[in-house]
């Protein structure tokens, strides 16, 4: 018999990888690490753009928008891995299940459009210089920045809910880092049509317009560097967006070789090892990338130093 809550199976294991020891502790250890650094980083980029002045610009306030999805994302994820590689694996709630699917494709949609709303400002700051303390004020940007919150957390709500009032029978072993849609429909007893259509729609809404968006954007982008007369011009336009460029490419990239690539294409093994790309290594990577290449950051990163040594 059907029944609307989850009695049939109140928690679930997520195996992780199962492996020796020895490299589960060593991979445990590295992605501690990986972990402290993805706090520090992004804590450092939310700290610089609200302390210096000279960051006080819409760029960087999305910047630092990104670096909370960042650290959302990450603490949503790392600490139960850590403890999964400890114990060789974990037994978890239903609830603390759906908890942690919920914030993972939460931030993860966020992200998405903040990518689409930086992309934005890119092409109004190249594109329409003249215009463009006009058109990104700073209530501007908090109003685009909190609907991309809103929109990210209220849109994954509705799968969310329809996920919970799927039925779990048997068996409760989910082969996965931690609580993914995929693998969770996979054990799941009850028909998932109707949940694959709504996982279709919602990737409209937050994967496939902001991707248009962020596609037309640097169409037009690309459009405007190449009339630029001067070499110099051209180089300075293009360095402006050069890091948000390499940043979407590298969260997309991860996340269509998850989802998109045909699993008879990939291993088990190989499929935690891409999520671990999005969810463990993106959030590392994006500060150091706005770090590296952008003057004013590091700028205030030096005067910070100055400060501190003074």
């Amino acid at each position: 018999m059907q029944k609307d809550n989850l009695t049939e199976v109140p928690t679930f294991f997520l195996l992780g990888f199962q492996t020796s020891q020895n490299i589960r502790f060593s991979l445990f250890f590295f992605l501690l690490v990986v972990y402290c650094g993805t706090i520090c980083g992004n804590i450092l980029i939310i700290t610089l753009v609200s302390t210096s002045k000279n960051l006080h610009t819409p760029m960087y306030f999305f910047i630092s928008q990104l670096s909370t999805s960042d650290i959302l994302l990450s603490t949503d994820i790392v600490p139960n891995l850590l403890h999964i590689l400890l114990n060789n694996g974990e037994t978890m709630t239903f609830i603390v299940c759906i908890t942690q699917l919920y914030l993972f494709c939460a931030s993860e949609a966020s992200e998405c459009l903040l990518l689409a709303v930086m992309s934005y400002d890119r092409y109004v700051a190249i594109c329409n210089p003249l215009r463009y303390s006009s058109i990104m004020t700073s209530g501007h940007c908090m109003i685009l920045s909190i609907l991309c919150w809103i929109l990210g957390f209220s849109i994954v709500l509705i799968y969310i809910i329809k996920t919970a009032k799927l039925n779990f029978c048997g068996p409760n072993i989910i082969d996965h880092l931690f609580c993914d849609i995929i693998p969770l429909l996979e054990v799941s007893c009850s028909d998932t049509f109707i949940i694959h259509m709504v996982i279709y729609i919602m990737g409209v809404l937050i994967v496939i317009i902001p991707t248009t968006i962020i596609v037309l954007s640097y169409t037009y982008i690309v459009s405007a560097i190449l009339r630029i007369s001067s070499n110099t011009g051209r180089q300075k336009a293009f360095s402006t967006c050069s890091s948000h460029l390499i940043v979407v490419s590298i969260f997309y990239g991860t996340m269509f070789g998850v989802y998109i690539v045909p699993t008879k294409f990939r291993t088990q093994t190989m499929s935690k090892i891409l999520s671990l790309l999005y969810t463990v290594f993106t959030p590392l990577v994006n500060p150091i990338i706005y770090s590296l290449r952008n003057k004013d950051i590091r700028e205030a990163v030096q005067k910070c130093h100055r400060w501190a040594i003074w």
